[in-house]
C-alpha cells in the first residue's frame, strides 16, 4: 500500500471541508450560491463593496492595528528571547509566566486589559500619581486603535517568544564566541549574526501574528474604535444584521487576499537579510581561524 493512501481519510476530509467552504465564499462573492435570492454570476457586489467608504475605513483600521500589533510583538519578543537564552535562576518559572497570555481567551484578555488601560484604569491612575500626567489618557475605544494594538502585542508576544527563542537557542555558541573574540558589540552580534540567522522564525512569527490580528474579532469588539469597524466586525454585521451574505463574502475574500499579499510582502522584505547568513558565518569563522 502506498504511503499517501494512508493520508486520504484524514487529509481528504480536511481538503473537502476547506475546499467546499472556500468555494462557497468565492461563489457567494460573485452572486452564486445565494442564501437570500436568485443565484447569478455578477460583479455587482464587488463593485459596491470596493467603492464603499465603510469598507475602506475598516481595511485601513485593520491594517493599522494588525501591522503595529505584529511589529510591536516582535520588537518586544526579540530582547526577551535573547535574555532567556542565557542561564538564569528560575528560568522555567519565568518562561511559564511569559507564556501565560497564551492560555487566556481573547474576550477574557480584552476585559482584563480594559481595567488596566481604561480612562480611570491602573495605568492612567499610576501615571497621574507619579505626576507624569495631568489628566488621564483615553486609550480604550480610541479612533487610532491603540487599545487593540496593545492587546495584540500582549497576546502575541508569548507566541513570538516560542518561535524566536527556538531559533536563537539553535545558534551555535562557537559562532557567537568567535564574534566576541573579534570584538563585536552586542548590537553588532544581533545585527550581523542573530538577526540573519533567525529570519525564518521572524517570517513565520510576523505572518502568523499578522494574519491572526487581521481577522481578530474579540479585541476589536471590546476595545476597538467606535468610529470604524475591523474587517471581521464589518463582515459579521453585514451578514447577521443586514443579511447581505454576498457582500459579507466579498469582505471575507478581501481578508484572505490581504493575508496572502501581506505574507508575500513580509517574505520579500525579510528574505534579503536571510541571504546574508552564510556569508556572515563564513567570514566570522574565517577571521577567527
Amino acid at each position: 500500500m502506498k504511503a499517501y493512501v494512508l493520508l486520504i481519510p484524514g487529509l481528504g476530509v480536511i481538503l473537502f471541508l476547506m475546499g467546499s467552504a472556500l468555494y462557497a465564499v468565492v461563489a457567494q462573492s460573485f452572486g452564486m450560491v445565494s442564501l437570500t435570492g436568485e443565484s447569478s454570476f455578477t460583479f455587482t457586489f464587488w463593485q459596491e463593496m470596493i467603492s464603499d467608504p465603510i469598507l475602506q475605513r475598516s481595511l485601513a483600521y485593520s491594517l493599522r492595528t494588525s501591522t503595529l500589533g505584529s511589529l510591536g510583538a516582535i520588537i518586544i519578543a526579540y530582547p526577551i528571547a535573547m535574555w532567556l537564552s542565557k542561564p538564569l535562576p528560575a528560568k522555567p518559572l519565568l518562561i511559564g509566566v511569559l507564556r501565560a497570555p497564551m492560555f487566556v481567551p481573547g474576550l477574557v484578555a480584552a476585559f482584563l486589559l480594559i481595567n488596566v488601560i481604561s480612562y480611570h484604569g491602573i495605568l492612567n491612575e499610576g501615571l497621574m500619581a507619579l505626576g507624569l500626567l495631568d489628566k488621564p489618557l483615553r486609550l480604550t475605544n480610541d479612533k487610532f486603535g491603540w487599545s487593540v494594538i496593545l492587546l495584540q502585542i500582549w497576546k502575541n508576544v508569548p507566541f513570538a517568544l516560542i518561535l524566536l527563542g527556538g531559533a536563537i537557542n539553535s545558534i551555535r555558541s562557537d559562532i557567537l564566541n568567535a564574534a566576541d573574540d573579534l570584538g563585536a558589540s552586542r548590537f553588532a552580534k544581533f545585527r550581523q549574526i542573530i538577526f540573519p540567522l533567525t529570519i525564518p522564525a521572524l517570517q513565520a512569527s510576523l505572518i502568523l501574528i499578522f494574519i491572526g490580528a487581521l481577522g481578530d474579532f474579540a479585541f476589536a469588539s471590546i476595545a476597538g474604535s467606535r468610529n470604524a469597524y475591523s474587517l471581521s466586525m464589518l463582515m459579521n454585521f453585514t451578514a447577521t444584521q443586514y443579511y447581505e451574505w454576498e457582500k459579507a463574502a466579498v469582505i471575507a475574500m478581501v481578508i484572505m487576499l490581504v493575508a496572502v499579499i501581506s505574507a508575500v510582502v513580509i517574505t520579500l522584505v525579510t528574505q534579503p537579510f536571510a541571504t546574508k547568513t552564510r556569508s556572515v558565518i563564513t567570514t566570522i569563522q574565517g577571521r577567527n581561524s
